[in-house]
């Protein structure tokens, strides 16, 4: 039987201090397989303005440029249809930043081989290294939140290192800008393919800076407004229900605050007087049932 042909894809922005041992270290271990002849290199170059593209070149890798920046979550989105161009099989994704072992990537694939769809590297079932505590505790939170959605225990979504096979590729098409990772194990699930976790290690940073992380501040914000539109995305209802039931409810306890105080001081005149409060309590409640409406519009969206 044929071997499947594997695709071991690196999204990477000004890197050239790691790139090239990232990719010699992988070289080295697939060269120990039975893959060691059937396997390529792709590098996805998000407009680095170093060396990253050369140096990757140089080291061996197939390596496609974009002209600028455009984040990750393209970036992912260009390496899939690459893979599939290039008549991929499976699909391994690793960081450009060598925190994630090569000598783990069999591991993925031997998980592929073995009739799972997608096989997550999950760093909270293997060893840390090092991760920062904000870092830490908003990846708890995305895990969270990512298996309450999915109605399966998931630990670590949002891992950079995964394998799946061109079926994924083919049928799950990513479309959220920031939270493709989540995305793609939330489809692959209500999608009914098969997906594993397995532990991996997670080695502290030894060149450069997260790209991903400037400063704690900066985290908390994006991992917060990134949960926000996880709940939106994939559950419209639940997200827009609250917010609209939390509107109306503030539109009626102003409305009863008013009415017991017309009970208790009321003069003639009284409602003219109050013609501002009564078209707050009006634009709360209308806009609450406006959110309930546009949640359960969301979710037929969704489903068709």
């Amino acid at each position: 039987m044929a071997l499947k042909k594997v695709i071991i894809t690196i999204p990477a922005y000004n890197e050239e201090r790691i790139i090239g041992k990232v990719i010699e270290d992988i070289e080295k271990v697939m060269g120990g397989t039975k893959y060691k002849n059937s396997y390529k290199i792709l590098v996805v170059n998000d407009g680095s303005t170093d060396e990253t593209a050369e140096i990757a070149k140089k080291a061996g890798a197939l390596v496609y440029s974009h002209p600028i920046k455009y984040g990750l979550a393209e970036t992912f989105r260009t390496e899939i249809k690459l893979c599939l161009k290039l008549g991929a099989d499976i699909i391994v994704h690793t960081d450009a930043d060598g925190q994630y072992l090569a000598s783990e990537i069999p591991m993925l694939i031997k998980n592929i081989e073995s009739g799972y769809d997608l096989v997550l590297g999950s760093r909270f079932k293997g060893k840390i290294e090092y991760m920062p505590l904000i870092k830490k505790i908003g990846n708890k939170a995305f895990s969270k939140v990512v298996s309450g959605i999915a109605h399966t225990k998931i630990s670590d979504p949002q891992t950079g290192f995964r394998a799946f096979t061109r079926d994924i590729a083919e049928k799950i098409h990513l479309t959220s800008t920031y939270t493709y990772t989540q995305e793609q194990v939330i489809r692959a699930i209500k999608e009914k393919f098969k997906v594993l976790e397995v532990p991996v290690y997670f080695a502290k940073r030894k060149e450069g800076k997260s790209k991903l992380m400037r400063n704690p501040f900066h985290y908390a914000a994006s991992a917060g407004i990134n949960l926000i539109r996880i709940y939106r995305d994939y559950q419209p209802i639940k997200f827009f229900g609250i917010s609209g039931l939390f509107l109306i409810f503030i539109g009626l306890l102003i409305g009863l605050r008013l009415l017991y105080k017309s009970f208790v001081s009321y003069t003639p005149g009284f409602w003219d007087l109050h013609v501002p409060t009564l078209v707050l309590i009006a634009i709360f409640i209308i806009g609450g049932l406006q959110m309930i409406f546009f949640g359960l519009l969301a979710d037929m969206k969704k489903g068709s």
